[in-house]
């Protein structure tokens, strides 16, 4: 074996990797030997005999018979042939099934043992065969690993490069993990763990090894989330505010209602951060309609208290209006005043209010993107709230926080994120969450139809607009798609106009619109000129129209169940009762109990977690950002108790001194410093 153990070294100097494959290794995100050994597979063929009573319909399968029948060959088409064998296999004769070899005719003999393997029709008896041995089974191992490849690097050719990389530089692994944490969890060495997932004897084996690599992602992701929250408290120097409990206390009680536990605990935790020396970093959770606002006027008025201003940013104009509107009724009776800046306050007027911000005669400002315009100045900015945060790119949160003097920082969110999502993408925050709805407001009724029932849904809709009332439909598509069969906005605006023959205007949005536009639909909407909006997911964020209450959701199930709930908390907004209903004719089980769980639950949270277990964390939040990490080997969802455990242990190691000073943690250190975690550079 090469004493070699640099295994930083190009990914060319493993012995039969030459120009050509290095540049398709490189292609693939493989530049190191140290990339190459850990490229590890997506997922193993299980190559051990097993009893057709037990294996599922369309499994794969590895089955030891004997040939039957005579073959029979099939040709159709250019060069495509079928050839169709019957085998015995124990108590089951059925049919083996082999794609363009023809050649297997004269091989398959009568009585001969054969050992298959391939995709089981459990319905039709038949393996479609993808490997024959003639022969007893002469794999020497149950399972093999297959890897992702491309070009000329087939699965062959990357165990062979994965085997030559071992034997030269096997010497060089070492372990990340602390030996205190290895010996705690029982962990194999990196060396024994990478081993076995390439070579894998046993499913056992395969597990324990696995193990090793799960903790050590998720330890190493949570210790860059923990050394980040830990960087950002030292270094940010917060505002400690002096708040007066009376005079605040006074405020909470000149509120319409009383708040709920869950508020209450939140505030207590806000208020703590907010008092403290270091800069508060929080998320804060709350379903739809649990009080989210009520809770950040109070954070509001404790940074008056304290002399300084506040800024509420979101993403649309008309909920900037809303919250602007809310937030002046709110504070009508104190002597606080709240101004609103969004791109239509041109001119003059906008002079005139930016001076008063700048001179701190506003103390709360609420305003879309035209907040973070270089022109816009605070006299003081104390506190910072983002609402529906990840709607907002990183920089451009980073570019309103810059605007005061390191200013508290509170993230809302309407999204119920699991707590096993919210702990990773939002690692280096704190999470505060508000589970609880106020008391009085209604269930709202959900109900599962199908697509043949439209009818009576639109005859019950025109009860609701007679008396007085308004709805949402919402649907999937903006116009027709040869690929999807589902109903689109377009089509679905003109059958309700048609249907409703002038009785009600039926407003349409979509994507496509311009903001003006989408805002202005939007204002017909809210002020009851448009009885019925026809529209795309784009009202899911947002808007507060108390008078709507039918949520109807076509092909419902083409959403995520937080999704659905999304949209089935625009509705229940005032004080008659509200009514979702789901238009779909699912056919994958997925899509039925998807269904069903909408209808039987109406809490957030737990809806959120199902959609986790039924979607997996890559769809969750419907596109790539609020930076959710990609693992290789590590699953969110199914191994979350080791995700717990990992940000536990990252937590109580960056804490400690001995991580910042011993050689025991040097690796890990080094790790933090090449990430870019420890010099400062991604602090924000």
């Amino acid at each position: 074996m090469n004493a070699d153990n640099n295994l930083l070294q190009p990914v060319g100097a493993v012995k039969g990797i030459g120009a050509e494959f290095e540049e398709i290794l490189n292609g693939m995100g493989i530049y190191t030997v140290k990339d190459l050994i850990e490229y590890l597979p997506y997922r193993y063929e299980d190559y051990r005999l097993k009893d057709l009573a037990e294996v599922q319909h369309d499994e794969r399968v590895t089955v030891e018979g004997k040939v039957h029948s005579e073959p029979s060959l099939a040709f159709f088409g250019k060069k495509k042939s079928r050839l169709t064998v019957r085998v015995l296999v124990g108590r089951y004769l059925i049919s083996a099934v082999f794609f363009n070899r023809p050649y297997y005719k004269k091989k398959l003999e009568l009585q001969s043992t054969i050992t298959i393997s391939g995709k089981w029709d459990k319905h039709r008896q038949t393996i479609s065969v993808s490997e024959i041995v003639f022969g007893p089974q002469a794999k020497q191992h149950e399972i093999e690993p297959v890897y992702s490849v491309k070009e000329k690097i087939t699965v062959k050719t990357m165990r062979k490069f994965i085997n030559q990389a071992l034997s030269q530089y096997a010497s060089g692994i070492t372990d990340m993990i602390p030996e205190q944490l290895m010996s705690a969890y029982r962990l194999p060495p990196k060396k024994e763990a990478i081993f076995t997932m390439h070579h894998p004897l046993k499913h056992e084996d395969l597990k324990h090894a696995r193990r090793y690599f799960v903790y050590e992602e998720f330890l190493l992701f949570q210790l860059k989330m923990q050394a980040l929250r830990k960087f950002q408290r030292e270094q940010s120097h917060g505002i400690i505010h002096q708040i007066d409990p009376l005079q605040l206390e006074g405020f909470t009680e000149s509120l319409p209602f009383p708040l709920t536990n869950a508020q209450q605990r939140v505030v207590s935790e806000i208020l703590t951060d907010m008092k403290s020396n270091y800069r508060m970093n929080r998320l804060l959770q709350g379903d739809v309609g649990s009080g989210k606002t009520v809770v950040a006027a109070i954070a509001m008025y404790a940074a008056h208290l304290s002399g300084y201003q506040a800024a509420l940013m979101v993403p649309t104009e008309i909920l900037a209006e809303q919250h602007a509107e809310s937030l002046a009724q709110t504070f009508s009776s104190f002597p606080v005043t709240v101004a609103l800046l969004t791109s239509s306050v041109k001119g003059k007027k906008r002079r005139e209010l930016l001076k008063r911000v700048a001179d701190g005669e506003i103390q709360f400002i609420v305003g879309t993107h035209a907040l973070i315009q270089q022109d816009v100045h605070f006299a003081k900015l104390g506190l910072v709230i983002t609402d529906e945060q990840h709607r907002f790119g990183v920089e451009q949160r980073k570019v309103l926080r810059a605007k005061g003097e390191n200013p508290d920082v509170l993230f809302m969110t309407a999204t119920p994120i699991p707590r096993t999502l919210a702990i990773t993408a939002f690692g280096e925050m704190d999470v505060s969450v508000i589970d609880e709805l106020p008391a009085g407001r209604k269930q709202i009724e959900t109900y599962w139809v199908k697509h043949e029932m439209l009818d009576r849904i639109l005859r019950f809709i025109h009860k609701e607009l007679q008396a007085g009332r308004q709805a949402y439909v919402i649907c999937p598509l903006i116009e027709e798609s040869d690929k999807l069969d589902v109903q689109n906005a377009i089509d679905v605006h003109s059958t309700l106009v048609h249907f409703y023959k002038d009785k009600w205007n039926v407003g349409l949005m979509h994507g496509r619109l311009t903001s003006a536009e989408k805002d202005e639909v939007m204002r017909e909407f809210s002020e009851n000129r448009v009885q019925i909006l026809v529209s795309t997911t784009v009202v899911e964020v947002g808007v507060n129209v108390p008078n709507a209450t039918v949520m109807m959701i076509y092909d419902a199930e083409r959403f995520g169940l937080s999704q659905l709930h999304q949209l089935r908390g625009r509705v229940g907004r005032g004080s008659s009762q509200s009514y979702c209903i789901l238009l779909a004719d699912p056919k994958s089980e997925t899509g039925k109990e998807r269904m069903r769980v909408m209808t039987e639950t109406a809490d957030g949270f737990e809806l959120s977690e199902k959609d986790l277990e039924l979607r997996g964390p890559g769809d969750f939040f419907g596109r790539k950002q609020s930076g959710m990490p990609e693992f290789k080997v590590a699953d969110m969802v199914h191994d979350y108790r080791a995700l717990e455990t990992a940000r536990s242990d990252a937590a109580k190691l960056v804490q400690s001194e001995a991580f910042w000073q011993s050689n025991d943690y040097r690796e890990l250190r080094e790790y933090l410093e090449k990430t870019g975690v420890v010099d400062g550079d991604k602090l924000d």
